[in-house]
């Protein structure tokens, strides 16, 4: 089992290119090497490869928060998860179920939302279909200033909000009203289940 990614940049035409692809690469580049793991073509689309399946929200996150930190950019996102039966060194080349059922979740899903998933299970998908939907209601509306609180949290749990304060040149007051904005808690404990849920399912 696998997960693989396919996404596009909302409105990438209306944005100098210079202004989000360096981010986006930047971003692809911490979940491996391209063209294996990810790679971008037709200018602004991407495939990538998070081999645990329970990760794939996260990466989506992150993607979506490092970006919109960029101000005026947005992503959509179609995860697939299910079993890669062509391996080769670009991943743009190999195929499989995860493939499919990401491309499937990319070409019908994401007419109304930015995130969307299919799987193996139908109940999952399901679940967290709705779950992303209720989510983006927040995370489709972040601001640059909430984007990039989320990113620096979701980076590293640990760190502190006065550690973010410290970073950003803020009082702990706003990085606490920015996360609040920012629907931080809420969002983690839908990945956490997402983890669990896929967890259960793909250690069977």
């Amino acid at each position: 089992m696998t997960s693989i990614l396919t996404g596009d940049i909302i409105n990438s035409r209306k944005n100098d290119d210079n202004f989000w692809l360096k981010t986006l690469k930047e971003t692809l580049d911490t979940f491996g090497e391209s063209p294996k793991y990810w790679q971008i073509y037709r200018g602004d689309s991407f495939q990538l490869e998070i081999e645990n399946c329970e990760n794939a929200f996260y990466a989506a996150l992150k993607l979506k928060s490092y970006l919109k930190s960029t101000e005026n950019i947005d992503v959509r996102i179609g995860i697939g998860i299910g079993k890669k039966e062509f391996n080769v060194d670009k991943i743009t080349e190999s195929n499989g179920e995860a493939f499919i059922n990401s491309g499937f979740a990319f070409d019908n899903y994401l007419k109304k939302q930015t995130i969307a998933i299919k799987t193996p299970w139908q109940e999952l998908d399901e679940e967290f279909n709705i779950a992303f939907d209720l989510a983006l209601l927040t995370m489709d509306s972040w601001t640059k200033n909430s984007a990039e609180v989320f990113k620096l949290s979701l980076t590293s749990e640990d760190r502190t909000q006065k550690e973010i304060a410290a970073i950003l040149g803020i009082t702990q007051g706003s990085v606490s009203e920015r996360y609040k904005r920012a629907g931080f808690e809420s969002i983690i404990k839908l990945e956490k289940r997402f983890r669990k849920l896929i967890q259960q399912k793909t250690n069977k």
